[in-house]
């Protein structure tokens, strides 16, 4: 037997390396292919917009312009005038195409190579709805309507000027003004607001795309702290219809509106003897007198049949209202009457009857506002106006259920 010795000893050690490496080597391989556990899987969500996969589309987003209809835009993109009569016909009974407004969202899908052929063209109708067309293989349109985020919002304030200001310097959204002051319309006159005055209130924020915000929903509790007196809001649904209701259950709803006419002020109060401004003489003033630009919509404050819509001399253009056997109401110095408004027509609460003027002995635009009760003129600011019905006996459990969850919401805010 021939001993391995010098250079052939050292070429046999290292072909005796290689091979333990190349061993442990493919041990190693076949143990790793057998074995998942601990490792990260990455998938790539694919992105859905208007329930169409995007990812493989090029995206043209814009707004329509003044002129624009559905057939000036699919030209536009190359879309042929055969297929766009096919999408006008099959939108007949799901949108009326005339409905396309400018500066409204659109979003053309065309294939991502050279021709860019338009597969979808999606029409954003409103914030939340959309028209899908599909211009593609098959001519196809439906509707569509956008997720809506729901979060809730708090707001709250010290009026020291004026409601709008307290919310505008809250950040908060514009309309949170207008619907606080509808839900407290029975209960507050807006126009006596005084500085020290706070609200707290919580309501809905609506958003779509990711956040995108769209306005706000209800609100579901609020707070108004007027003239030194808590006034709250708990919203309850009761026979399938959502409303506002007291700390006691009793609806905020009442027969009549405090005022006639939203955001003005009181130029004049009812007085038994006034210096009239035009005849320099002292007599009644039976009325309260709202300054606010000429033509400022006036509502009526209650139900009822129109007695009188006519010229009556000195009170101008006025519009008696007979809401029951025991209250009229009178709008007096208007500019116009409101459509349909004449004598035997039936007006609902917050109707527009008129609008504000300067007619008859007048010395500048306002409304004379007029109640009367069994024929005699009372101060409209201190009419008690019947509630709406109260939350019903056989759901006070459940409304002081939800009260108690708001009074606690609302008293976390305020404490804090």
């Amino acid at each position: 037997m021939k001993l391995l010795t010098g250079k052939r000893l050292i070429e046999a050690g290292v072909l005796i390396v290689v091979a333990i490496a190349l061993l442990f080597s493919i041990k190693y391989i076949i143990e790793r292919s057998g074995r998942t556990e601990g490792l990260k899987e990455v998938i790539v969500e694919p992105r859905i917009e208007y329930g169409i996969v995007v990812d493989s589309f090029s995206i043209v987003k814009d707004v329509v312009r003044s002129g624009d209809n559905l057939s000036v835009l699919l030209s536009r993109y190359g879309v042929a005038p055969g297929v766009i009569e096919q999408l006008v016909l099959k939108s007949k009974d799901v949108f009326d195409v005339r409905k396309i407004r400018a500066g409204n969202t659109y979003k053309v899908l065309c294939t991502n190579d050279s021709l860019q052929k338009v597969e979808y063209f999606i029409y954003e109708h409103t914030p939340v709805q959309y028209v899908v067309f599909e211009t593609g293989d098959s001519v196809h349109v439906h509707v569509g309507e956008k997720e809506v985020l729901v979060t809730l919002k708090a707001v709250t304030a010290n009026i020291t000027s004026s409601m709008w200001n307290a919310i505008m310097d809250a950040n908060a959204s514009p309309a949170l003004a207008v619907a606080l002051s509808e839900i407290y319309a029975w209960n507050i006159d807006f126009y006596a607001i005084q500085q020290g005055d706070n609200f707290t209130v919580v309501y809905e924020d609506l958003s779509v795309d990711g956040g995108e915000g769209i306005g706000m929903g209800n609100i579901l509790t609020a707070r108004f702290q007027h003239g030194g007196k808590d006034n709250y809001a708990f919203r309850f649904i009761q026979d399938e219809k959502a409303d506002y209701f007291d700390d006691e259950g009793q609806s905020l709803r009442r027969a009549f509106l405090k005022a006639p006419l939203k955001y003005s002020r009181i130029s004049s109060t009812f007085s038994h003897s006034r210096m009239h401004p035009v005849l320099r003489i002292r007599r009644p003033h039976h009325g309260v007198d709202y300054a606010a630009p000429r033509g400022t919509p006036v509502h009526s404050v209650g139900s009822g049949t129109v007695q009188e819509a006519r010229f009556a001399g000195g009170a101008g253009r006025m519009v008696k209202i007979r809401h029951n056997a025991t209250y009229t109401t009178a709008y007096l110095h208007l500019s116009g009457f409101g459509p349909g408004i004449k004598a035997g027509a039936r007006v609902q609460q917050g109707q527009v009857i008129g609008y504000v003027g300067s007619s008859g002995l007048s010395t500048g635009p306002h409304l004379d506002f007029r109640f009367y009760q069994n024929g005699t003129p009372v101060d409209p600011l201190k009419v008690e106006s019947p509630p709406a019905l109260p939350v019903k006996e056989a759901l006070l459990d459940s409304f002081n259920l939800v009260r108690s969850r708001y009074m606690h919401q609302l008293d976390s805010l305020i404490r804090n």
